[in-house]
């Protein structure tokens, strides 16, 4: 368990040889309490360790990656922490913040809203990308060279975005079943145009094949897993967008179609193992 002035220990057990903690801090950026999970490997009592942070999918906490991925062994095995924050702020009492699933509370879809009165709390673009790094960086045995960064569904198009805007902070990137392009797909036109509002040049800022065909990616392989049997794909996923737009630009992708599988955690679970290994090698 790591004791720190900056944050507060909500649990702690000990795990594989490690420690699962889950901690709440003040943020200055979505100006509330935000929750999150850390699970320190035994390593990190002798030297510091990369860092692999996961984006959670709309609805959920950081609770669902903590109890559902069954992430911990590998990543006792390989010697990275792993950090899952929550999806959204929560209790700012906006209007309507608490009426739909894909909006609001567990929706925060890693933007930094424009819109009223969404723009002065629904900042988790830059949480995740500046604010949480530096406050984790500074407080745990991290280092803060081997930082890379995955998600599922919602979080996977965080995880991609934040990637593809941030690689001198997080070195790798992967997804499950991932939005790859919210400016295309229902589920992220309700949410930009919440967020920042009808223009939709705004949007290209967080659409990960937008950011693709204007900044590339220099980094390792991308690795995503798409569920065939996933209720979503056809709809809102839509993975052939990212590989039409990464293969226009030599960008390297291993988008791996998952014959049989869904949306849920047993899905995600099941190929754990795959991205921690992909991330370890290039962390």
């Amino acid at each position: 368990m790591i004791v720190s002035k900056k944050f507060e220990t909500i649990s702690a057990q000990k795990s594989f040889g490690g420690t699962q903690s889950v901690y709440r801090h003040a943020s200055t950026e979505t100006g509330c309490p935000m929750r999150f999970g850390v699970f320190i490997p035994p390593q990190a009592a002798h030297r510091p360790v990369p860092a692999l942070y996961y984006l959670a999918g709309l609805t959920c906490t950081e609770e669902n990656f903590v109890v559902k991925a069954g992430a911990q062994r590998i990543g006792a095995e390989l010697g990275i922490a792993l950090i899952a924050p929550d999806t959204s702020p929560r209790g700012l009492h906006y209007p309507s913040e608490d009426d739909a699933y894909d909006f609001g509370s567990g929706a925060g879809f890693y933007v930094d809203a424009t819109e009223a009165p969404w723009q002065t709390g629904y900042r988790m673009y830059s949480y995740i990308s500046r604010e949480l790094p530096d406050l984790l960086n500074a407080e745990l045995p991290i280092d803060p060279a081997r930082i890379g960064i995955f998600g599922h569904s919602m979080g996977g198009h965080g995880a991609l975005t934040i990637a593809l805007k941030h690689p001198e902070t997080f070195k790798s990137v992967s997804a499950f079943a991932p939005i790859v392009s919210p400016m295309r797909c229902p589920w992220g036109e309700k949410a930009l145009t919440g967020y920042l509002g009808t223009d939709r040049n705004a949007w290209r800022a967080y659409d990960a094949t937008a950011l693709i065909e204007e900044r590339g990616w220099a980094g390792p392989p991308i690795l995503i897993d798409q569920g065939t049997a996933d209720p979503f794909l056809e709809r809102e996923l839509k993975p052939e967008l990212i590989r039409a737009a990464c293969a226009a630009k030599t960008i390297p992708l291993d988008l791996r179609m998952q014959d049989g599988y869904d949306h849920s955690y047993f899905f995600i679970a099941t190929f754990m193992d795959d991205h921690l290994r992909h991330h370890a090698r290039y962390l």
